[in-house]
């Protein structure tokens, strides 16, 4: 993870739960294991680009089905990506503009496609 965000994610989760959980997952990382799973992550967000450009709604089968994937990814390797917590992570993918910015270069709008995904999928499993 990168120095500067690993401070400011210390900063402002360390007391969380889920940090203390991120931090004893990824304690072994090595260099090779981050980018495999963050390319793996972001490949979640080329395939939200590729359901939009293919006129999929955000509230499609298959648009669902990548955020339920994205939701197991997280959970297998970072930490328990809990409805509340992806439903945060949905807004934050737009609010914070780093993050806007690099899930965008898939296609512009795709982290408001997936926001929009993620809302109605933890909407989905609020009423379940």
């Amino acid at each position: 993870m990168n120095k500067k965000y690993e401070t400011e994610a210390r900063e402002r989760y360390g007391n969380t739960v889920a940090y203390r959980e991120h931090t004893q997952k990824t304690k072994t990382y090595t260099k090779e294991k981050w980018s495999e799973i963050n390319e793996s992550l972001m490949s979640i967000f080329a395939d939200f680009a590729t359901c939009k450009a293919n006129g999929l709604t955000a509230t499609s089968p298959e648009s669902q089905s990548l955020v339920a994937k994205l939701q197991n990814h997280i959970t297998a390797n970072y930490y328990t990506c809990t409805p509340e917590i992806l439903a945060g992570l949905g807004k934050m993918y737009v609010c914070d503009e780093r993050f806007k910015n690099n899930i965008d270069k898939y296609g512009n709008g795709t982290a408001e496609f997936a926001s929009k995904a993620i809302a109605e999928f933890c909407r989905e499993k609020e009423n379940d």
